[in-house]
């Protein structure tokens, strides 16, 4: 189940749902997801699910992460800040498609368990932080893109101040009850912003865990 060919059905299951850049698809189709999940579930690690990864996350199905990595990659983003590790798999995926990354995680078992995952792989230019990364992390700042993998009421002003002229963010906000993947782009010093589609993301934690 963890074979080529699985995971090639996966990245053309991905192509007919609509994901375009090839850059991620490639880097997608390469990369191990079974080893981002429970053994005892990694049978499903190339289904178009999102899966459990304890204290009661997820990683995001497959089309999600390659939807917010493509729509976040409109154009080359040198440093970006990513809220919500996780298990560390949109990590690696953003890791082969930009210069630097910082990410931040409010558990500290997924933080480590991430970090160690991630670093085993042979990736290096990812600066692992544990913290609430709603808050930012302003020692690298500023960002030429933002992506959050859990959903907020707002978009935080730390995020806003902390984006580059020209920058972007990704991540889903709540609004009437439901849940929509926006994009925010500064431009000219303003923020512009648009709904890219509805979605559902596990909610974002206050404090350190």
């Amino acid at each position: 189940m963890t074979s080529e060919r699985t995971r090639l059905r996966m990245i053309a299951e991905l192509r007919d749902l609509g994901i375009k850049d090839l850059s991620v698809l490639h880097v997608m189709s390469k990369l191990p997801r079974h080893m981002f999940v429970d053994e005892a579930i990694s049978c499903r690690a190339y289904e178009n699910t999102a899966l459990p990864i304890g204290h009661g996350q997820t990683i995001s199905q497959p089309y999600t992460v390659a939807l917010m990595t493509q729509t976040l990659l409109n154009k080359p983003r040198k440093n970006v800040l990513e809220i919500g590790t996780g298990c560390g798999y949109q990590t690696a995926v953003l890791s082969q498609l930009v210069d630097s990354i910082v990410s931040v995680e409010c558990i500290l078992k997924l933080h480590r368990r991430a970090r160690d995952l991630v670093y085993d792989l042979g990736v290096r230019n990812v600066k692992f932080r544990h913290g609430d990364g709603f808050g930012g992390s302003a020692e690298h700042a500023p960002y030429d893109g933002i992506l959050a993998a859990a959903v907020s009421d707002d978009v935080p002003q730390e995020l806003i101040d902390q984006l580059a002229e020209g920058g972007r963010i990704v991540m889903p906000v709540s609004k009437n009850g439901s849940q929509w993947l926006i994009i925010i782009d500064k431009i000219g010093g303003r923020v512009v912003s648009q709904d890219l589609e509805a979605v559902r993301f596990v909610p974002r934690l206050s404090g350190l865990y």
